[in-house]
């Protein structure tokens, strides 16, 4: 019996190394996606002021500007941009944008499927961790099997790592809670009793 005990718990543990702790980038740069609003500020020119919504095509217009591709940049880019179009028009524009929802472009969103109680996208926050990430999808199903989950790092040619869901939620170990980086896919596989 003790042997079959044994085996059956070889059998639950995940084939991928452990994922490493920290995996947060201290150069990270939030860059623009479809779905982020932009509030575009032009000094002395409040009727060429607005917030837009950035288009699923990752382009943005406003008055003056039509079509300007904004996807992949940052706001201070998107602003260069910008000024050097309204420069046909007005003399030296200055102009700042500041993004005011969050989406991120779609390589940099957080993906939860499987056993998850709400398997959903999720935008990337620095230092976000996968305590972070289950609380926003509400813990895992009754049939999860939480210690086998593992989350593939497309960042990294998609290396796979496991992770202890269970541990973390259900027995308070903090020491099973690592980062998530941009594009992380968190896999949560269905117990098999």
């Amino acid at each position: 019996m003790a042997v079959l005990a044994a085996a059956m718990a070889a059998g639950c543990a995940s084939s991928y190394p452990p994922a490493p702790a920290s995996a947060a980038d201290s150069e990270y740069n939030y860059v623009i996606g479809p779905g982020d609003s932009v509030n575009i500020v032009v000094w002395r020119n409040p009727e060429l002021s607005m917030t837009v919504p950035v288009r699923p095509d990752g382009k943005i217009t406003t008055p003056l500007v039509e079509d300007l591709p904004a996807l992949g940049k940052d706001a201070t880019t998107l602003a260069r941009d910008i000024e050097q179009a309204l420069g046909k028009y007005i003399r030296e524009p200055v102009v700042t944008v500041i993004v005011t929802s969050f989406v991120g472009p779609y390589s940099e969103q957080i993906r939860v499927v499987g056993e998850a109680a709400k398997p959903q996208i999720l935008s990337y926050v620095q230092k976000m961790t996968l305590l972070d990430v289950m609380i926003a999808v509400g813990g895992t199903t009754e049939f999860a099997a939480g210690n086998r989950a593992s989350i593939l790092r497309t960042s990294e040619g998609n290396k796979q790592y496991s992770v202890r869901i269970d541990d973390l939620l259900k027995d308070g170990d903090v020491s099973a809670n690592v980062e998530v980086r941009p594009g992380d896919v968190l896999i949560i596989p269905q117990s098999w009793f």
